[in-house]
């Protein structure tokens, strides 16, 4: 299990984000068109990612709260499968489905997605990541809020929930 600092936030400008990110020399991973399946989990999230990117079979547990906040995640490195995609809906249920085009990028141990979600609109996302326990919770916050900053990202763009509730709202 690892430990992320995130926030999510509405972007009104995502070309912008991605100017700042590139100022900042940030590591440009390339643009992933991903499919989240979120399942009916009994506690926490657990998703089913695919992407050209990104593959993983994801459980996290975060409260739902405006600004930085602690995601306490395992990440299983999957390839594609439909195979489990179908076991997973079988015995659990799909809740969800989030269909989104995510721009990845690195700067050393914070992830940044620029997304545009279908249905819900541009965002971004700021992950100050923790894999071993040897940057502690106090130093991802101070990273996650510098971040905010440079970014322009105000209290009021920030969402509390994840994708798939914002989705599940709308139905």
């Amino acid at each position: 299990m690892h430990v992320n600092i995130e926030i999510k936030a509405r972007c009104e400008q995502p070309e912008r984000v991605k100017t700042i990110l590139k100022q900042q020399q940030a590591d440009f991973k390339g643009v992933d068109h991903q499919k989240d399946t979120y399942f009916e989990a009994k506690n926490g999230r657990l998703k089913l990612r695919e992407g050209n990117i990104e593959n993983s079979l994801i459980f996290y547990q975060r409260s739902n709260q405006a600004g930085p906040k602690q995601s306490d995640v395992i990440l299983y490195q999957a390839p594609a499968d439909a195979n489990l995609k179908a076991a997973l809906a079988a015995a659990i249920g799909v809740k969800v489905v989030v269909d989104k085009k995510r721009a990845i990028y690195f700067i050393g141990n914070v992830k940044f997605h620029v997304d545009e979600v279908e249905n819900l609109g541009s965002f971004v996302e700021i992950e100050a990541i923790d894999k071993d326990g040897s940057i502690g919770v106090e130093h991802l916050q101070e990273q996650c809020a510098a971040y905010m900053k440079l970014l322009h990202i105000e209290a009021s763009d920030l969402v509390e929930c994840s994708y798939s509730d914002l989705l599940l709202e709308r139905q």
